[in-house]
């Protein structure tokens, strides 16, 4: 679970500011579970600088609950959660820092999509979240309010998620959150898994992915590898701690990414047979496959540059030739052309997709 935030303040000396609005979305790593927002009453004026960036002013705090009325709300909300924010830094300790005035150790692990997106979205002209969210086509609105830029917080750490091919942030979420909460029985994790289409992840007591499984059932075929009594599925039943889940969308992106991430992750009990390739060339140098995504309205996509695999990934955007810049910043980059090249290419001989875009050269 991650409880993301944003704060705005009062503005003043290190260590002194106060919250005037508070937002946490609880994101389960696919969809927002539960939500907090409030405005804060933080008890000291807003510099005026502050009141021209985010629109709030010392009028509209006067009746606002002030943070000692809001601090149980925010325990529950973020319990078992890593916090995550676009600088965490900032957020978490003004968070601290209130807590700090009440008398109470406000504890909880922290992820940073600054820094993430430094390491898994590369050359990008500014990290900021308004600049960073508009070279992604992600959209934003009330900028410098609370509410609007934790929801495109969301959609960033979302597609953050989907680009962290070593499955890093996942794992290292898991080892946090064994720290603070007891082992659970693997039956209960199996009840939380969906009956949908994609690939599953069983992680041992260190987080590392030690199987990776996929399906157009994920639930049964998990439900499946625990019931098996072979050597290697006991091995697996005995090791397994922890179950995460990526749904696919469609049949070609669920194959694409087992293959890719048997490569990038290479989990101990998966049989690792080389597969055949396929050298020859697409029929079009460069073209977009488009097939269905995981959500209503979201499109899978997969950009072919120069008969070359760029890369694949999940976008709302309708395709337009001058959002392919745009396109290929939300795409992740694929390392393994050759192999990626080849399920494509295969896939593409025996299946029909959405639609293919042939793009100008």
């Amino acid at each position: 679970m991650y409880a993301i935030l944003d704060i705005e303040t009062t503005g003043g000396k290190f260590n002194e500011e106060g919250i005037t609005e508070i937002a946490i979305y609880k994101f389960d790593g696919h969809k927002i579970i539960d939500q907090f927002i409030s405005l804060v009453n933080p008890e000291k004026p807003i510099q005026e600088f502050v009141v021209k960036l985010t629109g709030i002013n010392n009028k509209m705090l006067r009746n606002a609950p002030k943070f000692y009325e809001i601090a149980k709300r925010i325990i529950e909300i973020t319990s078992d959660c890593v916090l995550v924010a676009h600088n965490t830094a900032f957020d978490y300790r003004i968070l601290s820092t209130e807590f700090d005035r009440l008398g109470y150790d406000f504890n909880r692990n922290t992820v940073c999509t600054v820094e993430l997106s430094q390491k898994l979205i590369l050359d990008q002209p500014s990290y900021s979240l308004g600049k960073l969210t508009r070279s992604l086509g992600i959209p934003i609105t009330d900028r410098h309010r609370a509410s609007g830029d934790a929801l495109a917080t969301v959609q960033l750490f979302k597609l953050l998620l989907e680009k962290d091919l070593q499955k890093t942030i996942i794992q290292n979420s898991i080892k946090y959150f064994d720290r603070r909460q007891q082992k659970q029985k693997l039956r209960t994790l199996i009840d939380e898994i969906p009956p949908e289409q994609g690939l599953f992840y069983i992680h041992d007591t260190e987080g590392k992915v030690i199987f990776l499984g996929r399906g157009k059932n994920i639930k049964s075929e998990i439900n499946r590898l625990f019931l098996k009594s072979t050597k290697r599925a006991i091995k697996i039943q005995d090791r397994a701690h922890s179950i995460t889940y990526d749904k696919s969308g469609n049949e070609l992106f669920m194959t694409l990414k087992y293959y890719l991430e048997l490569e990038s992750l290479s989990p101990k009990f998966n049989f690792r047979k080389k597969k055949k390739l396929n050298y020859s060339n697409f029929n079009n140098d460069d073209f977009l496959i488009i097939d269905k995504g995981r959500e209503v309205e979201e499109n899978a996509v997969i950009l072919i540059e120069q008969n070359e695999v760029f890369g694949y990934g999940y976008t709302n955007l309708g395709y337009q030739e001058d959002k392919l810049d745009i396109l290929k910043a939300v795409l992740t980059p694929i390392e393994y052309k050759d192999l990626s090249k080849s399920i494509i290419k295969n896939y593409l001989n025996r299946n029909k997709v959405q639609k293919i875009v042939r793009l100008e050269s």
